[in-house]
This record gives C-alpha cells, sequence and structure tokens, in this order.
C-alpha cells in the first residue's frame, strides 16, 4: 500500500482523525442541551407513550383480582420503576451507549464492532487493505494474548463457519424484532391513544375507535415521502409538552389520592409482590416490559446524536417525569379499584383538562410512531448495504440530512401489516403482548453481543463479561420468560413476523455468498490473460469500459464471456468492484483503491469502491471524471516509486518501467487531488461536438463486423442518450487535456499512458455488468434446491437491479448473462 500523504492527494487540513472519530471534542454545555432538547422527539417518542398502555397490560388477567390491594399496586410500581432503573437507565444509558461504532448504535454497530475485531465475518469479498481504515479499529485497541479460555472461544468462534453463521443469525434476528417494531409501535401507540375518547364518551363504539385509529395510520404511511424535514421541528416540543403534561399529572395524583405512593421506591415492595402474587405477579411482567418499550431506540438512534446529549434527555427529563406519572397513576389506581383499568391513564386525569391531554397524547402517539418508522428503513438500508436484504429503492427525503431516508416498498408493506395489526387484533390487549415479546427479544439479543464486545473489543476480560451477563441477562430472562407464556395471546406475531424477516436476509445473504464463491473459484486465470497480449485477441475500439464485478481481487470468470461473445472491446477497462466494508462510514479520501491488471500496454485497471453500511453507493454524478482523475494520480505514483525503487537499487539496472514492476493485486488508496495540474491533467469545459458514447460505437464495431452498419440506428441511440440524460451526457463532455507545462518533464511512458486515457475519456464510457443467475446443482439437496431456485430467484427477480441501484444510466449499460451452478 502506498502511503496516502498530502504528495499523493491527502491534505491533513482535510482530515479527521480517528480519535476525532471516537473522541470528539466535548460540546460546550448550550449545545449539549440543544442537542438533549431535540433528541426527546427523534429519539423518545416511543418510550414516552408507555404510560398510556403499561398498568394496563399489567392488570390485565388474573393480576386483576389484586386490585383493591394497595400493597399490590405499590408492588407493581415498585417493579415498573427498578425495571426502568436497570434496563433503560443503568444498562443502556451508563453501559451500552458506550458501544458505539464510530457515534453509530444499534445492533449492526455491535456485530459491525464484533466483525472487525475478531474473525467472525461472513460477509464476502474483504480485504486485508480494508483493516488500514482509519476508523476500523477502535483506538487503543491492540491483539494481545488472550487467556486460555478466551483463546479457545475466539477460536471455536473463527475455525466453526456454524457458530458464526449463528451469530449472523442472532443479528438477523434481532435487526427483525426491530423491524416488527415499526409495525407493532404505530397499531398499539395511535389505538391505545384513540382509546380514550371513550372515557367521556359512551356513544363511540370500539370498532369506530379502530376504524379512526387505522384513518390515522394510514395517512401517517402515507406521508412518509415528504419526509420528516417538514414536521420534525414540531417532534420534540410535543414530547417534551407531554413529558411535562406526565410529570405534573403524576404529581397531582400523588398528591391528591395517595402520597404513601412513595414508600414503593423501596425494593422491598418487588420482593412483598411477587411473594403475595407467585405465578401471576410472574406472569403480569409481559406488562411491565411495556414500560421499557422504545428503549433500543435511544443506541440505535445514537449515530443521530452524540452520547452524552441521549444521556442527559433521558437522566434530566425523560426518567424523572416518566417516574412521577408511574408513581402518580399507582396513587389513582389504589384508591380508585372500581375504575376501568382498560383506561387508567385518561381516568386519572382532572376532568378540565383531559381533552387538551387527549390531543397531546395523539401527537405524541404519531410522533412515536414516526420515529420508529425512520428506524425501520435505517436498518433495511443497513441490512442491504451488508448484503442481508434484497435491494430496495431509497429516496433521501433531505438535502441537509444524510439519514433522512424512505423506502416506498417498506413503506407500504409495513403499513399493510400494521392495519392488518389493527384490525385484526383490535384490541391493545393482544398487541401488547406481541409488543412486549418483541422488546424482550432484542433486549436479550443486545445482552449477548454487548457480552462478547467486552471480551473482544473492549478487552475487559471474560470475567467483567460473565458479570454484565449474568446481572442483566438474567433479569431480561425473566422477563422473556413471561413474554413467552402470552404467545398464544398475541405474543406470536413478533416471532412469526421475526422468522419470515429472517428467512428473507438469511436466503438472500446465502444466494449473494454462493455467487461471490463461485466467481473467486472460477477466475480468470492472468495467465491466460496474458498469452491474449494487449489486444486480448479482439478489436480494441476507442472509450472506457468500465466492468462492474463483485471481486475485489482477479479477473471474475463472466470476463472470458464478454471476450468471446463481444467482437470488440474498449481501449481502456476499468474493472470495478462497489463493496461495502463493516464500518458505518467510509471517508472520501479512503474510499477508492486502485490498482492495474497486467502489464502496462494492456490498459487495464481496477478501481474498488468501499462503502459502510450507513453510505448510499451510487450517489456519485460524477463518478466517470473522477475515475479519470483518480487513475491519472495512480499513474504518477506508480511511477513515482518505481523511480525511488529504482534509485534505492542503484543506477545502471534495468528500468523497472519498462519492465512493469506491477504487481497484481496491489492497490493503492488514490484520493481526488486538490491540485488537479499536480496529475499532468487540465479539465475544461463541455465539447462543442460531442461524440457518440462508448457503448454506441462499441455496438457499431459489432454491427460493421457483422456487415449490417446501420448508420442511422447509432444515431438514433445517441439523440435517445441525449434525450433521457442530459444532464449526464454534459458531465460527460468534460474534456481533459495533458499539461502542456508539465509534459516535457514528464516521464515518456507516463505521458502515453494519459494520453491513451484522455483519447478514451473522449470517445465515451460504456458499463458493462453480467447478468448472472444462479441455480443449484442437480445433486443439490432438496433445501437448497428450494432456497436457491425458488426463494432466492423469486427476491431476485422482484428487487431493484444492481445498474439501478449503483444509478447507472440504462442507455450507456451492456449486459451478458450468465448461469451460475452453485
Amino acid at each position: 500500500m502506498w502511503p496516502t500523504d498530502p504528495e499523493y492527494g491527502i491534505s491533513p487540513k482535510n482530515t479527521v482523525g480517528i480519535d476525532d472519530v471516537y473522541n470528539p471534542p466535548p460540546l460546550h454545555w448550550t449545545s449539549l442541551l440543544v442537542l438533549a432538547y431535540q433528541s426527546c422527539g427523534v429519539v423518545y417518542g416511543d418510550l414516552s407513550t408507555s404510560p398510556l398502555y403499561v398498568y394496563k397490560g399489567t392488570f390485565n388477567g388474573s393480576l386483576n383480582r389484586f386490585l383493591g390491594e394497595e400493597d399490590v399496586v405499590f408492588g407493581v410500581f415498585s417493579v415498573v420503576f427498578w425495571t426502568i432503573t436497570l434496563i433503560p437507565l443503568l444498562k443502556y444509558v451508563f453501559i451500552v451507549l458506550s458501544a458505539d461504532d464510530n457515534g453509530e448504535g444499534g445492533t449492526f454497530a455491535l456485530y459491525s464492532l464484533l466483525v472487525r475485531h475478531a474473525k467472525f465475518s461472513l460477509m464476502p469479498n474483504q480485504q486485508a487493505a480494508d483493516e488500514e481504515l482509519s476508523s476500523y479499529y477502535r483506538p487503543g485497541y491492540a491483539a494481545a494474548e488472550d487467556a486460555p479460555i478466551l483463546r479457545a472461544l475466539r477460536g471455536f468462534l473463527e475455525r466453526h463457519r456454524k457458530s458464526r453463521t449463528c451469530l449472523l443469525v442472532t443479528v438477523l434476528f434481532g435487526a427483525s424484532l426491530v423491524i416488527g417494531d415499526g409495525v407493532l409501535t404505530p397499531a398499539m401507540s395511535v389505538l391505545s391513544s384513540f382509546s380514550g375518547l371513550q372515557v367521556h364518551s359512551s356513544s363511540l363504539t370500539h370498532g369506530e375507535v379502530v376504524l379512526l385509529s387505522c384513518i390515522v395510520l394510514v395517512c401517517l404511511f402515507t406521508l412518509q415521502h415528504w419526509g420528516t424535514r417538514r414536521v420534525a421541528f414540531l417532534f420534540a416540543p410535543v414530547v417534551v409538552l407531554w413529558l411535562l403534561l406526565l410529570a405534573a399529572l403524576g404529581v397531582y395524583n400523588i398528591v391528591v389520592w395517595n402520597p404513601r405512593v412513595l414508600r414503593a421506591l423501596s425494593p422491598h415492595y418487588v420482593v412483598s409482590f411477587f411473594r403475595h402474587t407467585g405465578k401471576d405477579g410472574w406472569i403480569s411482567l409481559g406488562g411491565v416490559l411495556l414500560s421499557m418499550t422504545g428503549t433500543e431506540a435511544m443506541y440505535a438512534d445514537l449515530g443521530h446524536f452524540t452520547a452524552a446529549s441521549i444521556r442527559v434527555a433521558f437522566v434530566g427529563l425523560i426518567y424523572p417525569c416518566l417516574v412521577l406519572q408511574y408513581m402518580g397513576q399507582a396513587a389513582f389506581l389504589s384508591k380508585s379499584p372500581d375504575c376501568n383499568i382498560h383506561f387508567i391513564f385518561f381516568e386519572s386525569i382532572p376532568r378540565p383538562i383531559f381533552w387538551p391531554v387527549l390531543v397531546i397524547a395523539t401527537l405524541a402517539a404519531i410522533v412515536g410512531s414516526q420515529a420508529v418508522i425512520s428506524a425501520t428503513f435505517s436498518i433495511v438500508r443497513q441490512c442491504t448495504a451488508l448484503g442481508c436484504f434484497p435491494r430496495v429503492k431509497i429516496v433521501h427525503t433531505s438535502n441537509r440530512i444524510h439519514g433522512q431516508i424512505y423506502s416506498p416498498e417498506i413503506n407500504w408493506i409495513l403499513m399493510l401489516i400494521c392495519l392488518g395489526v389493527t384490525v385484526g387484533f383490535r384490541d391493545t390487549d393482544l398487541i401488547g403482548n406481541a409488543y412486549g415479546m418483541a422488546c424482550a427479544g432484542v433486549m436479550v439479543v443486545t445482552t449477548l453481543l454487548m457480552a462478547l464486545v467486552m471480551v473482544f473489543v473492549w478487552q475487559q476480560g471474560i470475567l467483567v463479561a460473565a458479570m454484565f451477563l449474568l446481572a442483566f441477562g438474567s433479569v431480561e430472562s425473566v422477563y422473556l420468560s413471561a413474554a413467552i407464556m402470552k404467545v398464544p395471546q398475541g405474543g406470536w406475531l413478533p416471532l412469526a413476523l421475526s422468522i419470515v424477516v429472517v428467512a428473507v436476509m438469511y436466503i438472500w445473504h446465502y444466494g449473494t455468498r454462493r455467487r461471490h464463491m463461485f466467481d473467486v473459484q472460477n477466475k480468470v486465470s492472468l495467465k491466460w490473460l496474458h498469452a491474449l497480449g494487449p489486444s486480448l485477441g479482439i478489436v480494441r475500439v476507442p472509450g472506457i469500459g468500465l466492468i462492474y464485478s463483485e471481486l475485489a481481487t482477479g479477473v471474475p470468470a463472466i470476463f472470458s464471456h464478454f471476450v468471446t461473445n463481444l467482437p470488440a472491446f474498449h481501449q481502456v477497462l476499468v474493472f470495478v468492484c462497489v463493496k461495502a466494508v463493516p464500518i458505518p462510514h467510509v471517508r472520501c479520501y479512503e474510499r477508492h483503491l486502485i490498482g492495474r491488471i497486467g502489464p502496462r500496454e494492456f490498459r487495464m485497471y481496477r478501481c474498488v469502491v468501499r462503502h459502510g453500511y450507513k453510505d448510499v453507493p451510487g450517489d456519485d454524478n460524477d463518478f466517470e471524471n473522477d475515475l479519470v482523475v483518480r487513475i491519472a494520480e495512480f499513474v504518477h505514483m506508480e511511477a513515482a516509486e518505481q523511480a525511488a525503487a529504482a534509485t534505492a537499487a542503484g543506477a545502471g539496472g534495468e528500468d523497472p518501467r519498462g519492465s512493469d514492476a506491477s504487481v497484481e493485486g496491489r492497490l493503492a488508496v488514490v484520493s481526488r487531488p486538490f491540485d488537479l495540474s499536480r496529475t499532468g491533467l487540465l479539465m475544461r469545459g463541455p465539447l462543442p461536438n460531442p461524440e457518440d458514447t462508448a457503448v454506441v460505437r462499441a455496438a457499431a464495431a459489432a454491427t460493421a463486423a457483422s456487415g449490417s452498419g446501420k448508420e442511422e440506428t447509432m444515431q438514433s441511440l445517441q439523440a435517445m442518450y441525449e434525450s433521457e440524460s442530459p444532464g449526464f451526457a454534459v458531465r460527460r463532455r468534460i474534456r481533459f487535456e495533458i499539461d502542456g507545462a508539465t509534459s516535457e518533464s514528464m516521464d515518456p511512458a507516463v505521458k502515453e499512458e494519459l494520453s491513451a486515457l484522455v483519447e478514451a475519456k473522449h470517445a465515451g464510457v460504456a458499463y458493462i455488468m453480467g447478468h448472472s443467475y444462479i441455480k443449484a446443482r442437480k445433486s443439490s439437496s432438496f433445501v437448497k434446491k428450494l432456497a436457491i431456485d425458488v426463494a432466492y430467484t423469486f427476491l431476485r427477480k422482484n428487487c431493484r437491479g444492481p445498474a439501478v441501484a449503483l444509478n447507472i444510466p440504462h442507455i450507456s449499460l451492456i449486459e451478458v448473462g450468465m448461469i451460475y451452478y452453485v
């Protein structure tokens, strides 16, 4: 790897060190408070609406017979209080938020940390060069000699593919549960808020409440394509006002109804509660679980804010307001045993302010639903980037905020399932059981991954990880067991959704990995390539051919298919590999790796474009011109290194530039230089008479070779290209020229190569992709044939094509089909 210093296109003034990513400069207290205020609307919308249904879900069922006993009511509050203290406050706020991946959070962030610091990855196409990314390793991490038990655990996970597959499936299961929240949160929150209409409106039936909820849900999902930027400024005020109302109502109910509820802060009431209620108290934990819904969003939305701002918001506002509200409801319930437990929150509201509170509760429910839906879009994008989900359309709804996205396919699927859940269950008790199951499942997954992060990333030792796993895993296992008891009463829904989503994710990942393995095992031999000579055995026409492949090294098998099926090929060939690396974002100056394939006269190069799992491939609108500049920079870098090597070896030897010292597989990080003249090129404006594109030239050569040239056909293709892609045509007509001021001192071989590159660019650029299909061999098992020939084929036919996902102009695209038997 060549050095990446200012001489080679990287300016220290424009770089960000790894310490700046993990340890950003401390914010001023005013900025910290502003971020904390904004996080309330984005992060805590779901968690803040939990008081609408926690006590209803807890006392639903056999625990209802204990409503008249004050100690039991106080015991329920004590369980809720210690639950949100142990899990959201202690585990997430003070521990899990510290496990950020370059500022990003969520289950995929934990998995990304693990696969980078230990060899647990199943992702194909990874290179040693990826480990040289500045944000790849955590600061302070150093490979050290592991303890025997830790070495055995690491070796087991690294050696056995099944163990790594199990880890991946666990991560996918956690992600699928969060996606399930995108279905359950809107249904639960909106239906719970509108159920308050029945408290003071006896003529309103439950069916009408369901219908009204469905109308609001349809409007909510329909407006998603507008993005959150138009109403985001209202999110934080609505949630903050809602939280302050919760605190005020809690204080009012404590003072008016039963101040003795303050005693329930003692853990003694927890022990007394389970001793008195027994099995009924244990099953009621499925309702207590609802007090933690939305907790995972604190970690998942870490990338939008900072850990400090999220901590300040939770400790300073969210936590005290929720505690006061739960305490106030318990005080009211202890003196009102005959109230309707289904509307406990709304019945505890004083009559004069009932309607204003109902309106704000509805707005808070919509805000909480919006945040979870947006988070679902982000998770799907992460899964797609890591090759674990079929390609779907991603639309950026904000030009200023990169993370605000929208996926039409996912949005409408979520809406249909959400409406089906609302109409099918019609009851927040059943939806609450499903909601609790999803919440408990994702928390257990996070705990397991955190324990592994403590061992392999933080290097804290297996004892610390075991203590963390024992302390929080045991508590969450109790809640999970209570949620499992409610599987027949609605708890089956998130499990069913997760099984379907995990099956889709894993089948797509499996098919993608098998296709890549076929490419790796069937690479074109370099000896065969060298034997063809510089002409490759066919006509080389002017132009640049960008051959897209999933291989980061070697020549894919489909290239030989191109050579044998196309009568002509381009003067300059660039093998382009767009791949994902297990980090959130790849900095622009580290994104491109450039190398050479074969001798210099072959004019064949390789470009590896690396993206993080939160980057969006295909968003570079000037990729062609940018690639030309990077290749020119690479040619200069290579010549400078060879000249330095010749000087070091001593004068009088054979000139290494004449014998092509390039090594296949060797790639250099090449950033676009700030001073273009240093590459020996000058960039001019649009050409007055644009020439045909390279794809038209290749087609012309093919028709000429077959003796049936149709000049008018070529002109119509060119006209179609200009009309469909006027912006792209203008960018293509950028003229590059050899800088006359530096050409005299330029190495003749370098000048010749740059001249060929400029000439090819002026002729046009064509995009060449292999349209490959994979099929299971006849000897494969029935399960494999079902997964590859049926499921994977169905997903591939119904997802977005790679050319569309990479924003490749259709008129400049050449596709050659090929079947892979795996």
